[in-house]
């Protein structure tokens, strides 16, 4: 092997390579959030106008988030295609994701056969804050973890009230846990790209 030899120039080029492929590959264009912001507040307040104006449709809307699930596993599919590093905070925050993913869909397979409703919605509330808390703290992005502390603060609330006002409530989660902050990445993102 032959050892090349850097002057100081050439090494200080490296580095700012090395720094900028690193923040393109941390780039979230948000897309994700988005799509599973608005399919979360479209589900709520459909799931609401049921409750409230006593009708019921002929499927269970919240299958829509399967929809969302092909949609994220096809845009996160695309994307490592076309990055060729992948930090170790976005690693961890794709388990993070995983974990929450698994644990909600066993939450609500529980709570779909031993449970009139209730306290279900709250504890699906508390599991939502838990990996948008700690995607807005490995990114540094603030939005998100006020999104996460604002479900942890509505699934308090809503061991309080009926199931009425927490499908209202996490509407709210969706919109303040995942669209804006979506939106904003999505805002960032194509910032950077104009560039």
């Amino acid at each position: 092997m032959q050892e090349e030899n850097f002057n100081e120039k050439d090494s200080l080029k490296l580095i700012n390579e090395m720094i900028s492929k690193a923040k393109k590959g941390y780039i979230t264009k948000g897309t994700a959030s988005i799509i599973w912001g608005i399919l979360i507040v479209f589900c709520s307040l459909i799931s609401w106008a049921e409750f409230h104006f006593k009708f019921k449709l002929n499927f269970d809307i919240w299958l829509l988030l399967l929809f969302a699930l092909f949609l994220q596993i096809y845009f996160s599919i695309k994307e490592r295609k076309s990055k060729n590093f992948t930090s170790y905070e976005e690693i961890a925050t794709g388990y993070t994701w995983i974990a929450f993913g698994v644990s909600i869909f066993i939450t609500s397979f529980y709570f779909s056969h031993h449970s009139q409703g209730g306290q279900g919605s709250s504890i699906i509330m508390m599991l939502y804050a838990i990996p948008t808390f700690i995607t807005g703290g490995m990114c540094k992005f603030k939005p998100m973890i006020i999104g996460g502390i604002f479900c942890w603060v509505a699934s308090f609330i809503s061991i309080y009230t009926t199931i009425e006002v927490d499908l209202l409530l996490m509407a709210a989660c969706g919109l303040f846990a995942w669209l804006l902050p979506g939106v904003i990445l999505w805002s960032r993102y194509k910032k950077n790209q104009a560039r």
